[in-house]
């Protein structure tokens, strides 16, 4: 008897006797999940007006405090200005990505908050239609309007005229080489992405996808939107561009930190968690940072490991704290140094930092920008982030001042963003969606 005709026998008695018996009718069931704040936000014009107006403004703060020393490392920071407190002038040269012009006042802004203007441009445009090929869309168009300066007779008598239209063609390009392609084809759009800014996991898409939680009645609302917008994301950066912006819906909707950190743990509509081998990186990465800052926090520091290392942590002029404080602050810095990408704007850099910070401050808007802006690296972009997000959450009353009237004037009068108009024109937008005032 053959191998074949026995295997064919073993399984035909197999399923004879299966048939035979009853099944089981017992079913336990499948757990549900729940959405995260799953309620749909409702809040009325004057309140919604002002957490809008808080996250523009918040963000243009950290965006303003971190622009003059956007890339330095900390200790740099520390020998120039001692521990930074406030909007300092943005000492530099001008850059596409940078300010647009040299040696600006305190207040002066950077490509992060030059992105929330396009943005809310681009939602006032699009308003019911919000998606990735729009937004493509949207990218080129602008493009195509810059490129078209540079054919201006100005140009003829006037080249000043060619280093301003320039630098903002220098800025877009990169962007509406993806967006273009984007429209071409997807070959065409996949060499695009992967060559943007030399195939970097960059934090592109941070820079504007927290506007899309502003917008949104629900996190995993925002979540989609922000990850469909994120056409410029390689790899996991779509997913943090779109918790960043879920994060800001949070934020929209309460005032504490903890229920906006867990946004990473509860908001995850593509089972980034469910990957094989390495789950979701970015909740790995928030959970380790937030663990860190809690070990820090409760370690016991006594008087006389202040005084072994006193070198080690001396605390910058200006600390607004006590020399215990600064210990604790220098080795969460340490942490972050610890695991800095070799490139500053990387995605998962960004994303360290900002949880790190949110955690670190709880909430705090000013403790946890100064803990963003002397750490250096992409400190104005991490800055304009977290700015957001707690600017959503405290609203523009509260909002320190003079930084908030400061940034409002030098925006508008040097910089020609007029955030209050910004801010004015998302809510008019949105204004047939808002519970009426009572």
């Amino acid at each position: 008897m053959s191998a074949k005709t026995i295997l064919f026998g073993t399984l035909t008695l197999i399923m004879f006797l299966s048939c035979d018996k009853k099944t089981s009718k017992v079913a336990i069931p499948t757990p549900q999940k729940v959405a995260y704040g799953a309620d749909s936000l409702q809040l009325s014009e004057e309140v919604y007006f002002d957490k809008v107006l808080g996250a523009l403004v918040g963000s243009a703060i950290g965006d303003a405090m971190g622009a003059s020393t956007e890339m330095w490392y900390r200790k740099d920071i520390q020998l120039k200005y001692g521990f930074i407190t406030g909007l300092t002038p943005a000492v530099r040269e001008r850059s596409p990505e940078g300010t647009w012009s040299n040696n600006l006042f305190a207040g002066a802004t950077t490509d992060d908050t030059r992105w929330k203007y396009l943005t809310v441009k681009y939602l006032s445009e699009n308003h019911g239609r919000l998606n990735g090929e729009n937004f493509a869309k949207f990218i080129a168009d602008y493009y195509r309007s810059v490129a078209k300066s540079l054919s201006d007779k100005d140009l003829l008598t006037n080249p000043d005229v060619l280093d301003n239209n320039i630098e903002k063609i220098d800025w877009i390009k990169e962007w509406a080489r993806v967006a273009l392609a984007k429209q071409e084809n997807n070959d065409a759009y996949q060499q695009a992405l992967n060559r943007f800014y030399g195939g970097e996991m960059s934090c592109a898409g941070q820079l504007y996808t927290p506007m899309f939680g502003l917008i949104s009645k629900t996190a995993e609302e925002a979540y989609d939107l922000g990850y469909k917008h994120a056409i410029f994301d390689l790899g996991y950066a779509k997913d943090i561009s779109a918790l960043v912006a879920a994060m800001t819906q949070m934020a929209m909707r309460t005032e504490n930190i903890d229920s906006i950190l867990n946004t990473a743990t509860f908001v995850d509509p593509y089972g980034y968690q469910d990957s094989r081998l390495v789950r979701r990186i970015p909740y790995s990465v928030a959970d380790a940072s937030i663990k860190k800052v809690l070990a820090i926090k409760d370690r016991v520091i006594t008087d006389s490991l202040l005084t072994q290392e006193a070198l080690l942590y001396r605390m910058p002029k200006g600390f607004p704290g006590t020399q215990e404080d600064w210990m604790r602050q220098e080795m969460a810095y340490q942490f972050l140094e610890e695991n800095e990408k070799s490139i500053p704007f990387h995605a998962g850099e960004i994303w360290q930092i900002l949880v790190t910070a949110l955690e670190y401050g709880q909430g705090n808007f000013e403790k946890t920008l100064l803990f963003i802006i002397n750490y250096g690296r992409d400190n104005d972009t991490v800055g304009a982030v977290a700015g957001m997000i707690l600017g959503a959450k405290e609203g523009y009353k509260k909002l320190p001042s003079p930084w908030k009237e400061t940034i409002l004037k030098v925006n508008k009068e040097n910089m020609g963003l007029d955030l209050e108009a910004m801010a004015l024109e998302m809510v008019s937008s949105e204004k047939k969606q808002l519970k009426p005032q009572r």
